[in-house]
């Protein structure tokens, strides 16, 4: 039985996999995110630096996985962040931020990367590594000061990569994708797949396998 395991504290990642026919177990990898991007350097390109992080996060889970977890599952780590004029955007941490990153965002586009890396374990070692990322184009509204402020003021832009979400509150100031929708809630589905095709397993040994209540 193969269990899958999230690297990841994401709620929207938990949610799109649940809703896929997934339910992981979440281990959140703690890494130092903040000093990996430091060491990248300010000319990393952005997927160089969400696939960097997704790495970090996943092997950092796996180290640490015991028992009958590590004797057969697959560990996915992803990282997400906001491409706009060149500035590389994560998550805004505080209210003054986010309003910031949403007065160059407003009535533009970026686009939002997403590292993932799928570590395949079996008998406590790993055997399969994938590191990959996808990309979506955003378009935003402009919205009105006090739609701004009252959505900075519910908290929800404070912790999530480019201060938006898609499947919450901050749906009401997007205008439009192109690309993959769940890749901007934080894990593109058509990526796993093909990773995890390319590590020997399938959709529907992983619905077996991790199913919900």
């Amino acid at each position: 039985m193969t269990r899958v395991v999230l690297a990841s504290a994401s709620a929207g990642r938990l949610k799109v996999l649940r809703h896929a026919g997934v339910d992981p177990l979440v281990r959140v990898s703690g890494v130092d995110e903040d000093a990996i991007v430091a060491g990248l350097g300010p000319a990393a390109a952005p997927d160089d630096v969400v696939c960097a992080l997704a790495e970090a996060k996943a092997e950092r889970v796996a180290a640490g996985l015991s028992g009958a977890v590590a004797s057969d599952c697959v560990v996915v780590g992803c990282d997400s962040m906001l491409s706009i004029d060149g500035l590389l955007c994560g998550k805004p941490g505080s209210a003054e931020a986010a309003v910031s990153q949403w007065r160059l965002m407003g009535g533009r586009s970026g686009r939002l990367h997403t590292g993932h890396c799928l570590l395949r374990v079996a008998a406590g070692a790993i055997t399969h590594r994938g590191v990959e990322s996808a990309c979506t184009t955003v378009h935003f509204a402009a919205p009105a000061d006090a739609d701004l402020g009252a959505y900075v003021a519910q908290g929800e832009p404070l912790g999530v990569a480019g201060g938006f979400t898609l499947d919450g509150l901050g749906g009401w100031f997007v205008d439009g994708i192109e690309g993959d929708p769940s890749n901007v809630i934080g894990v593109s589905l058509p990526l796993l797949r093909g990773m995890l095709a390319r590590a020997g397993l399938s959709v529907a040994a992983l619905w077996a396998s991790n199913a919900g209540d």
